[in-house]
């Protein structure tokens, strides 16, 4: 199972992804009024990164006594909760959230996670995919809602669900290979091709022979010679057969057609890595122009062309992924904006205008930054 939090250990039974708190240019203790609360806050992501679970209790507890609706706040101590194996301390936790918030995607999650340590696996997937109907680009829950099916041995629903989870994020794909959760499908052809997946990846990454690509997905030999076959057949992949004194060592690269549209890694001296990917270039300039778009439409004061412009940012099929992957907490907002507008409509629009264009202003600032940077690489 895929932790719903970043950079937080992980322990043998449960699989959340833990959140760092992001820094930000807030003020002094003097011009900040949350000053305080998000002390204690960052001091119990920090207890909870050294596994002092007691301490973080008391400082998300103390956060909590300064603003009792602060919904990361909640998260955290209900993680933590989970941690300690207070499940219903944990569900508390949550269900406060969802009072708050109830299309809050990520207590969903999280409450799927209880359901999950009970192995009540209905229970969890029926919370899984009220985190998917609120927030469908989130592919840590479309991962877990994989694993809930596996372990169910409702296979095909796995599949499908961990593929979803893969277009989202390529990097499920490498813990998939490694998760116990998905024992039941492993025999599935289509499983097989998340291995493939995997392989190209490396490669892409600059891992070209078998025994860097064993070392770094921790796949089996034999399935790695098996999977960059099949690849070969099917001209993703080119072999290349390279001399070296007395014996010969099978290389592998992205076919060159394939390599132009998806980009890859290049290792240079002294261990450095080049990076030529124009089609990161080609999202950048997509978000930029969104962004431009968006704007245009909020000055204008259009619900209903706000509401279409920022489904660019969220939709998969369009920049929901690339925004996951470069503005997680912008993209975080955008979806909130949306549910917003769409439930209060122009009233709403009016009293948070400055608020969105700001958001838009920034995300197409970090854009021109981030494009300029792969520019230089690339020249």
């Amino acid at each position: 199972m895929k932790k719903i939090f970043k950079d937080i250990p992980e322990s043998p039974e449960s699989k959340t992804k833990p959140e760092m708190p992001v820094e930000t240019s807030k003020g002094s203790k003097i011009t900040d009024p949350n000053y305080a609360r998000d002390k204690l806050y960052k001091k119990g992501v920090f207890c909870m990164a050294d596994e002092k679970m007691e301490e973080a209790v008391r400082a998300f507890e103390g956060a909590l006594q300064m603003d009792p609706g602060h919904v990361d706040s909640l998260l955290k101590l209900g993680y933590t909760r989970f941690h300690m194996d207070n499940l219903g301390g944990a569900m508390e936790e949550y269900n406060k959230v969802h009072e708050i918030d109830v299309t809050n995607s990520d207590a969903w999650n999280l409450k799927g996670l209880i359901y999950y340590r009970q192995k009540n696996y209905e229970k969890a997937i029926e919370c899984v995919e009220k985190s998917i109907e609120t927030n469908p680009t989130d592919g840590m829950s479309w991962y877990n809602k994989a694993c809930y099916y596996s372990l169910l041995n409702h296979i095909p629903e796995s599949i499908e669900a961990l593929k979803r989870s893969i277009e989202i994020d390529v990097k499920n794909a490498k813990k998939a290979v490694r998760d116990k959760d998905f024992e039941n499908v492993r025999a599935d052809d289509r499983y097989r091709r998340i291995v493939e997946v995997v392989v190209l990846e490396s490669v892409r990454q600059g891992y070209h022979k078998v025994g860097q690509i064993v070392w770094t997905t921790m796949l089996g030999k034999i399935e790695v010679e098996d999977a960059a076959r099949k690849l070969v057949e099917k001209g993703l992949l080119v072999k290349e057969e390279k001399n070296t004194g007395l014996s010969k060592i099978e290389e592998f690269e992205i076919a060159p057609e394939l390599a132009s549209k998806i980009g890859v890694e290049k290792k240079g001296f002294l261990g450095t890595t080049k990076r030529s990917n124009p089609l990161l270039i080609q999202h950048l300039k997509e978000i930029s122009e969104a962004s431009q778009a968006v704007k245009s439409a909020i000055e204008k004061g259009d619900v209903n062309e706000v509401i279409a412009k920022m489904d660019v940012f969220i939709d998969p099929s369009k920049s929901g992924a690339q925004m996951i992957e470069h503005f997680f907490e912008e993209h975080r907002e955008i979806r909130l904006f949306k549910i917003r507008l769409t439930d209060k409509g122009y009233e709403y629009l009016q009293a948070n205008k400055q608020k969105m264009i700001d958001l838009f202003d920034h995300i197409e600032s970090q854009t021109t930054k981030k494009l300029r940077s792969e520019t230089t690489q690339n020249t």
